[in-house]
Formats: C-alpha cells, structure tokens, sequence
C-alpha cells in the first residue's frame, strides 16, 4: 500500500512497530504506538498496513487463520499484503493485516513489504525449517548445559561448551560465550575459576606459561653431532660442577691450575651454529622455562646430553683462561675449544670442602673479587629463596640457604662475564653486554629485610646493549651474561661470536647482533613473567595442600592499613591487615586463612 492512502485512524508501521494515525497533516503525522508513545512523524517514515478505522491499537491480536493453506496456494508467487490477508482470514481488516504482516515479519512462508509480498518456494520453507530445528535444538541443549552447570551436575558432552572458558583461562582468546551468560567478566582469572569451582580444572593445572604465549614443550630431537676439531686436553684439571642436587643441565664448571682460573662452559656453539633451524628455534624460545613441575628447554634434549658437563666421562667445553691479580682484577684471558672430565658436586657437598684443594683457592678468589665488587659501589640484596618442586602430585618447598658454596660459584661465573667482556672488546668481537644503570635516588645501606626490598624497588632493570656499560648494581664496569649457553639464547650468541672468531672466520656484525637482541628480549620478559606466576602458582597449590600450615613472618612495608610481610619459609610476599602499629622488621607469627588461586591470592592471619 502508498503512504498516499495515509489517513486519520489508519494502522501504519513505524520503526517496525503498529501504530494508529492520530492526524494527518501536510508535512507531518501525529502517530500513536502500541507501546503507549505518541509521535509526530514525516510521511515518508510510515509504511500503512490498513487504512482503517482502528480505533483501539491495543486490541490487535495476532491469529494464525490459514496462513499454510495460503502459501500453498500462492507458493512462488507475490502478492500485496490486503490480498494475503483476506485469502487466509477472510477478509481484509487491521487485526489480519497485522496477523499476516507477522507472518511476513517471520520470514519462513513470506518475505517482503506490505506493497509486494514474495511467498517463498517449498523448497526454501523445508531449507529454512531444517535450519530453525537444529537452531532450537542447539539452543535448548546450550540451555541445558547453563541448567547443569548452575547445579554443577556436568556430563562428558559439556566439554564443548567449556572450550571457549578454558581459551579464555589460557589467554588463546578475549572471550567467552559462557562467561558471558553468566554475567561475569571476560578475563583469565574468572575463567580459570569456573574451571577450579566445577572441577574441570584440578588445582595442579598451571595456566601462566600458556596465558605468555609460551610454548610448553621442548623441541624435538634432531640429529645433532660435533665438529671434528683440535681441543686442548684439560682433563688433567680438577673440574667442579657445582649446582643444585636437580639440575639436569649442567653447563659451567671451575678449576684452578698455579695463578690460573679457569672456567668451562659447554660448547654449545660447536653444534648450533648461527643461522640454522635449532639456532632460530632458541632465539623463538628465548631462554629454558623452568618450571617446579618441568623444564622446557630452548634447544633440543640432546644437545644437553651431548654437552652436558659431567653428563659423559669426558665433555666438550669452551675453556677460559682468567689471569688475575691479588685483587682479583683481570689481567689476561685466553679462550680455548677443550676437553674436560667433570666432578658434578652439589652446594651442600662443596659447601663442606671449602678448607680443601681446589675450593679453598678458589673461595679466595671468589671472595676477593666481590670485595672488589662491593668496593666499586655493588648492591646487596639477599633476600630469603627457596626452591619450589612438584613431584608425585605433591608440591615441596625447600629453602635454599645462603650456603659461601654458592656465592662462590656467583662470584666466579660473574668474574668470567667480565673476562669475556674484555676479551671480545679487545679483540674487537660484537657480543651482547649486559648494564644497569644508577638510579636517580641513592642507594642507602642495606641489612635489614625490609631494607632490601626498599632498595630493590628502587633497582632499574638490565639492559643489552652493544656497547660495554657499567652494571651498577654488580659493581663491574663491563659485564657479559656468558656462562650459561645452554640456557639463554643471548649467552649462545656470544658462545658463536668467540667461536667464529677463533676459527678465523668471518663474526655477526653488529646489526645481526642486535636483531638478535631484540628478538630475544621480546620473549624473555614473557617467560619471566610465566616463571614468576607458575612459582606463585605452585606455592599457592603447597598451601591448599597443606590447609594448617603456619610460620614466621617479618614486615617488611607499611601500606595504609595493612602490613605487607615475607614469608621466609615460602619466599612469599602479601598483605596482613593491621589490628595494632608494628615496627618494620618485626617477627610474627602467622597461619593461612584462605587461599584464591585463580587470582593467586594468598591471606593469612595472626597465630599464637
């Protein structure tokens, strides 16, 4: 129908709803909706369905009439919304206008506008009711599965529907349909609760290295073998690996030799050379992830069996010659491809072989250069650390004292970062260099815990750079991270530089070298990031675990009301609301209350 038949009390549609024509002006129409509201309108804002009279809007009813014997009879033809009308009701008035005008709306037997009307084919009917029952019944399953959820009464078939939640939980996706329809807010944590709260998730399930883009499994093993080259036979040298009793890669060891220190690395740039697929896939990786329930690795499994140190009777290894003075100052260094037999020793074996050859002379060396260290302005943070593991569905927590063994073999691999820093800034070898720079403030005197944690909030972050730099916080005027190739893909890169150079050929220019930086640093705050949370995460689990656990705690930070405290025994730092005003550095007892671990939040309260 024309909007030219537009007339007082005639039934129009505006914004597709029914509408009774009040007055009918020349450039306007005041229209009165069936929802209560009254408008005026243009005239070409209206479509009529009747010209009328309609009284009463409110007394339209929609009825089904012969609406299928209609399209039957009309199936593929058109035709105006009045003639449908009076064919499947008779005749043609405001309620059947409307009542067809529904069905049109519908979509299934008729599409269109009231002038012209298409009647749908049979075959598109069958088509599109096919599509309208799998819709219901997808959306009656769908409300079947929120029914069960609400009551925590899951079946196996559910699993579906819970995909997009456990993507949300770990961060493959911004969203999801079912947080949505229950009103919660998209983000990880949520998701990761829901799983936790219906059991889909056990409290064991650690979402953070994934929730970083990190890939949780180690490359696989390619066929990996030495170059046949000269190596220098050090086998005679008393070699120490000094690590933890788990360590599985053991890539540094020590030996003294008169005046000389030396300190091998495992060669790991004699098997991955710059530019191959296992050299690209370090760099993609950044860094090993260790994790207290397993280790990824950056390079493939073999390579530690193959370089290991001590991991065979005799290893491959890049060996450097320190040469020192009696303050520990680096005189001369020298780098050599070499053979090496390894004694593996753990802290606690070495921590009580310090009064005995080589570890005696090596302590002194140890001790002189941190003193140097300390001289030139170094930082000292030691903070309490332990060491979490997860074995046999069962999280320990095993505190790592402050053992000289281990600040021993601190001290000298830092020594060799500054070796090698001298030696390929001599030699004019493009490496990564690690600095730090002074903060703005200056660094007061540290001995207290809370002390500490004052000054290592006040400590900028590392940086690489091409350029030697002072490192601040070490107290070292030059610094290179070197002795842990087959940890960190950036300590590789200057294992390749120092091997290419020592062959004669041609090294990475600096532009290679910084891409590789970049490249590296872009991931390495991830898996950072991922090992911090994963060890809260397994602490937290260590808490479930032990519902009654109990221990000292020491202030550490006032924060309005609460305490911010560390938990030695946990390395564990939260918040503990303050009943009463308490020095920092004062001792309490506390015991925990409640544990959150989607949000990885711990709480604790006062006991004894």
């Amino acid at each position: 129908m024309s909007n030219n038949s537009v007339r007082e009390n005639s039934l129009v549609l505006y914004k597709g709803r029914a509408a009774r024509v009040k007055s009918v002006g020349k450039k306007k129409i005041e229209i009165h909706t069936i929802d209560g509201e009254s408008f005026s309108v243009r005239h070409k804002d209206v479509q009529t369905l009747h010209p009328g009279p309609i009284e009463n809007i409110n007394e339209l009813e929609v009825r089904e009439g012969e609406i299928v014997t209609a399209w039957e009879l009309l199936e593929g033809e058109s035709i105006p919304l009045s003639d449908l009308a009076e064919l499947a009701f008779g005749r043609f008035t405001p309620e059947s206008a409307w009542s067809t005008w529904q069905w049109v709306l519908d979509g299934l037997y008729f599409q269109g506008s009231p002038e012209e009307i298409y009647v749908c084919p049979a075959e598109e009917v069958a088509k599109e009711k096919e599509s309208r029952q799998e819709k219901a019944a997808e959306q009656k399953a769908w409300q079947d599965f929120l029914d069960r959820l609400a009551t925590n009464s899951l079946i196996l078939e559910d699993q579906y529907y819970l995909e997009d939640v456990e993507a949300l939980a770990l961060g493959q996706r911004n969203n999801s349909r079912v947080m949505k329809a229950l009103g919660q807010n998209e983000q990880p944590e949520n998701a990761h609760d829901l799983l936790l709260t219906i059991g889909y998730w056990e409290i064991t399930e650690n979402p953070y290295p994934q929730r970083s883009g990190l890939v949780t499994s180690s490359p696989e093993n390619i066929d990996l073998s030495l170059i046949d080259e000269d190596r220098r036979d050090l086998t005679h040298l008393l070699s120490l690996a000094i690590d933890d009793p788990q360590t599985q890669d053991p890539d540094d060891a020590i030996s003294i030799d008169g005046d000389r220190l030396w300190v091998h690395i495992a060669d790991v740039a004699a098997l991955i050379s710059p530019g191959t697929p296992s050299d690209f896939e370090a760099q993609s990786r950044s860094a090993n992830l260790y994790l207290p329930d397993k280790t990824v690795t950056m390079l493939p499994p073999v390579a530690t069996e193959i370089l290991g140190l001590g991991l065979s009777n005799i290893s491959p290894a890049i060996s450097f010659e320190i040469e020192l003075d009696s303050d520990s100052e680096i005189l001369n260094v020298d780098v050599v491809p070499s053979w090496v037999r390894i004694t593996r020793l753990t802290y606690e074996q070495a921590e009580e072989q310090l009064d005995f050859f080589p570890l005696m002379e090596l302590n002194g060396i140890a001790r002189t250069s941190k003193a140097r260290r300390l001289a030139n302005g170094a930082v000292e943070i030691n903070l309490p650390e332990v060491k979490v593991i997860y074995k046999n569905g069962l999280v320990e927590i095993q505190p790592m004292p402050p053992l000289e063994s281990r600040e021993l073999v601190r001290e000298i691999m830092l020594l060799t970062g500054e070796a090698v820093g001298k030696f390929a800034r001599e030699k004019g070898i493009p490496i990564p260099y690690t600095g730090q720079d002074a903060d703005t403030e200056e660094m007061p005197p540290a001995k207290t815990l809370s002390e500490m944690v004052a000054i290592r909030r006040l400590m900028k972050s590392s940086q690489k750079t091409l350029t030697p730099t002072t490192h601040v916080g070490l107290g070292m005027r030059t610094y290179v991270q070197a002795t842990s190739p087959l940890r960190r893909y950036l300590d590789l890169v200057v294992h390749q530089q120092l091997r290419a150079y020592l062959r004669g050929e041609d090294v990475l220019d600096e532009q290679s070298v910084q891409q590789r930086i970049g490249a590296t640093e872009a991931v390495s705050s991830n898996v950072r990031w991922a090992e911090r949370r994963s060890i809260e995460h397994w602490t937290l689990v260590y808490l479930l675990q032990n519902p009654e656990w109990h221990g000292r705690a020491v202030v550490i930070e006032k924060r309005g009301r609460h305490d911010r405290i560390l938990i030695p025994e946990l390395s564990l730092e939260t918040n503990l609301f303050q009943r009463k005003n308490r020095p920092l550095d004062s001792e309490i007892q506390v015991t925990v209350s409640e544990v959150n671990l989607a949000f990885l939040e711990a709480h604790f309260k006062l006991s004894g």
